[in-house]
């Protein structure tokens, strides 16, 4: 929305990408501390994601300070990073500088395209309220299709369905 309304003049698009970072930059501290000082709570809120848990903790050991700007853009750890490292003795002050320039660099990424192709949007936009009888169900298949695919390839996997057991041959024996 912030990339529309400074393609239409109704708001200051380095303004905007300023303040949504800033939003961005809050949510992500609040998480943080959330994990530092709520130990016990979090593990028992977030019993659940034990393993979501477990794999922010080694992403965070494999690649340091980089998983920290990536976090943003990655499904199902969104919020999850930031809790976990605040869990862990991770430096609270370059937490905050890594996840404040990542802020900006997501709103960044989000809002320009939106501005930049503003006027496009707005001529799709026209068009669906024109046809909305349209618009409406092809927006409910895509955003179902959407839950669909995230649903179906996030699925916890059995051990059997990985290592399938192969079934075993007979040897080949001549008359």
């Amino acid at each position: 929305m912030a990339g529309i309304f400074s393609h239409t003049g109704d708001m200051n698009l380095y303004l905007s990408i300023f303040i949504a970072g800033l939003g961005g930059f809050a949510g992500d501290q609040m998480y943080f501390y959330i994990g530092r000082y709520n130990k016990k709570y979090v593990h028992k809120k977030f019993k659940g994601q034990r393993r979501k848990f477990a794999l922010a903790h080694l992403l965070l050991k494999k690649h340091g300070w980089p998983i920290i700007f990536a976090q943003r853009y990655m499904y199902g750890l969104r919020t999850i990073i930031p809790i976990s490292i605040g869990l862990t003795r991770y430096n609270a002050k370059l937490f905050a500088i890594i996840n404040l320039f990542s802020a900006w660099a997501w709103a960044t990424i989000t809002i320009v395209p939106a501005w930049y192709f503003g006027q496009e949007i707005l001529e799709i936009l026209k068009i669906a309220k024109e046809y909305w009888y349209i618009a409406i169900p092809f927006a409910l298949f895509f955003a179902g299709s959407v839950f669909w695919y995230f649903h179906k390839n996030t699925k916890k996997v059995s051990k059997n369905h990985k290592n399938p057991q192969k079934p075993t041959q007979t040897p080949l024996t001549l008359p």
